[in-house]
């Protein structure tokens, strides 16, 4: 982690006591967050996880900032404070009211942190391990980004553990839904094919980019292991990942296409790499 952490509107050094343990939301993960990949000192798709975070919230009960751009520019002085050009950026917004636990907190309905960190190293493909029965796509909270996010995170380790870098999430119905930290992918003759929703994965915005942005063949369709075990290529994307090829499920490999390794990804990962160029030349001309 980075020297300094955003609070509220003031930055703070990340090690200074600022927390109270009647902020309740600290305590219950009552709370939502987003991850920033940083760009050349620019929070890429700002808007996107802006929105995400506003349908998030709304679903937990939650008070945002009320002014993006407002908080958008507390985001920037944290990237200068950290030096954080080449990043990435974890916004936390959670309860300091109401609830059993409550007690005497920041006397905000609910508080903002952000901080930054060194991009993690990735290795060039990454080999995935399934688990049955890890999201419940009928649910209503399906698809929150919410703080209490243990369960993935002792998923994932699980898997580090057992040498795989991610994991597959079932649904309640057999179908694919996401990984711990990453939506999923399949090409197959051509078409790039991601679960819809309706299958309970978290709508990512590297995700909605690609469904939305690259003038190439991305569309959901619901997908089983048989479809991941049957595609020409398979791939992970996060916001601090991209894109990343899957060279392996369990003991199966996934060829990597007959044209060369992962064609249709590569040609994507082109696309997206154009996009965010185009973003952040954009921020930059109206920062101006």
């Amino acid at each position: 982690m980075h020297p300094n952490i955003l609070y509220n509107d003031q930055i703070h050094p990340t090690g200074e006591k600022i927390f109270t343990p009647g902020q309740i939301g600290l305590l219950s993960g009552w709370g939502v967050f987003t991850t920033f990949r940083i760009y050349d000192g620019i929070p890429f798709a700002y808007e996107r996880h802006w929105e995400r975070m506003v349908r998030d919230a709304s679903l937990m009960h939650l008070d945002l900032p009320h002014d993006p751009a407002e908080l958008r520019a507390n985001l920037l002085r944290l990237i200068a404070a950290n030096d954080a050009r080449e990043a990435s950026m974890r916004v936390c917004v959670f309860r300091s009211q109401g609830g059993y636990w409550a007690g005497p907190g920041s006397d905000n309905k609910s508080d903002l942190v952000a901080l930054t960190n060194d991009l993690q190293g990735w290795d060039p493909s990454v080999a995935l391990d399934v688990a049955e029965q890890c999201r419940h796509a009928a649910a209503p909270f399906a698809g929150t980004k919410t703080l209490s996010w243990a369960w993935n995170l002792a998923l994932a380790e699980t898997a580090n553990r057992d040498g795989f870098a991610e994991v597959i999430l079932l649904n309640e119905r057999g179908e694919v839904a996401e990984c711990t930290s990453a939506n999923i992918f399949a090409a197959k003759d051509g078409v790039t094919y991601t679960p819809p929703l309706s299958s309970g994965p978290l709508p990512g915005v590297t995700r909605a980019v690609m469904l939305a942005e690259l003038g190439l063949p991305v569309e959901e369709k619901v997908l089983r292991l048989d479809d991941l075990y049957e595609a020409d290529e398979v791939f992970i994307t996060s916001s601090t990942r991209e894109l990343m090829p899957v060279s392996r499920i369990r003991d199966r490999p996934i060829a990597p296409g007959a044209d060369g390794p992962w064609p249709v990804m590569g040609k994507l990962r082109q696309a997206l790499s154009a996009y965010i160029r185009r973003y952040i030349d954009d921020a930059r001309r109206q920062a101006a």
